[in-house]
């Protein structure tokens, strides 16, 4: 037993052909870098025909990308592409049923983009682009061939400030084209969702904006704006990124009491620059400026040392107001009313009454019309009376002659309507 044990113990026997096999397997699977659903590769380009193209990417067969992944490759991409380049692939499928390794250039690109996007928004570094298109909400930015959006709250000021329009199409088409730098700000690959914000990536600030644009005001220019907010004493409009107050007594030529009667936030208007306080960085504007003055056209008929009729409407210790016309006052200062000194207007005068006053001042900066009583029987102005009398007078009588001749007419028509009757009889 023990001499059969020791010759079992000598025997050593063969590696079975299916061992041998199996360590082949081994040491060639070791020597190929089998490719995985969803991995990007860098591959050489070995063929391509009318409808697919064969990528070598290290596995033990060519991959392929046809179908459907062979479609999506734009023209101008595909025509870039040539044997023997490196490209990028994505592994749609390692083996499919008929043991193909499926690829997809496209899906590499876009896989790529994600990742960059990604690192931008790590970095915060800021990328250039150029404006493509836009929504109701803001622009459209390509960044490494995706379609990033810039909402309309970081677009930069400088460019906010230029916005005109009421629509999306007047408000951002004439952008597309332009050149702008953004920084990502959100990447949400499951919803394919890049946000974009061209503020973070500007130096600008409203305090350098503000001081830009008052360097190049000055007093007289005529500029257009947009209203961002009203209050009892005016409205605020930006002008290209600076806000100047429009103060309630230069809105409109009528008397209002608030904004809202004449403006709404987000209108645009032209305003006239009428003061740069460049110290404290306040722009006045005035809108009522651009417009005719129509207390000019009113008073257009009344001239100095004409004689009018008013009614005194109020008395105060400066002297009395008296209304000439609807709507439109004159100012009888104390010194005006009497010949001798009075204290107050009441010593002459009552509201209510009917006067002669003489026009003794206009002044159409101001809108003021001075009057005066005692003046009303001034020699200085004789000259004056006697023209504006003779002027009455002629009118007078011409409306006598006019008169007149309409008479005679008639008188005639009823001679010759007499004389008719009369024939006929």
């Amino acid at each position: 037993m023990e001499q059969n044990d020791t010759n079992l113990e000598q025997v050593k026997p063969e590696n079975s052909t299916e061992d041998n096999m199996a360590s082949l397997l081994e040491q060639e699977g070791m020597e190929i870098d089998f490719p995985q659903a969803g991995e990007i590769r860098q591959g050489i380009i070995a063929s391509m025909s009318g409808n697919q193209i064969l990528v070598s990417v290290g596995a033990k067969s060519e991959g392929i990308i046809t179908g459907r992944e062979f479609d999506a490759i734009p023209n101008e991409e595909l025509e870039k592409l040539a044997v023997g380049q490196q490209i990028w692939v994505y592994v749609v499928t390692p083996e499919d049923s008929h043991g193909n390794l499926l690829l997809s250039l496209m899906r590499a690109l876009e896989e790529k983009s994600w990742l960059k996007a990604e690192e931008l928004l790590k970095s915060k570094e800021a990328y250039s682009s150029v404006i493509r298109g836009f929504n109701k909400g803001g622009l459209i930015v390509p960044v490494e061939g995706l379609n990033g959006f810039v909402p309309a709250s970081q677009i930069s000021l400088s460019r906010r400030a230029v916005l005109t329009g009421d629509t999306p199409e007047k408000r951002w088409s004439p952008m597309v084209g332009e050149e702008i730098d953004v920084c990502v700000i959100e990447v949400d690959r499951e919803r394919r969702r890049l946000i974009l914000s061209e503020r973070a990536a500007s130096t600008e600030t409203r305090e350098s904006i503000k001081d830009k644009i008052l360097s190049e005001l000055k007093e007289g220019d005529v500029r257009t704006g947009k209203v961002t907010s009203l209050a009892e004493f005016g409205a605020f409009v930006n002008l290209n990124g600076a806000d100047g107050l429009v103060h309630l007594s230069e809105i409109s030529w009528d008397r209002i009491q608030h904004p809202s009667e004449a403006l709404k936030v987000g209108q645009e208007v032209k305003v006239k620059i009428i003061n740069i306080d460049r110290e404290k960085k306040r722009i006045g504007l005035s809108i009522r400026q651009l417009q005719d003055d129509p207390w000019v056209s009113r008073i257009s008929k009344y001239e100095q040392g004409q004689l009018l009729e008013g009614t005194i409407t109020r008395l105060t210790k400066f002297g009395a107001f008296a209304r000439i016309e609807d709507d439109l006052e004159g100012l009888i200062h104390i010194s005006e009313i009497s010949e001798r000194r009075i204290e107050h207007p009441k010593e002459v005068l009552k509201e209510g009454e009917t006067i002669t006053l003489r026009v003794i001042k206009i002044d159409p900066e101001n809108h003021r019309i001075g009057l005066s009583i005692r003046r009303v029987d001034s020699m200085a102005y004789a000259e004056m009376d006697w023209k504006t009398l003779e002027d009455i007078l002629l009118d007078e009588v011409e409306m006598d002659d006019d008169s007149s001749e309409e008479n005679t007419k008639s008188d005639e028509s009823a001679v010759e309507n007499n004389s008719e009757e009369e024939s006929s009889e």
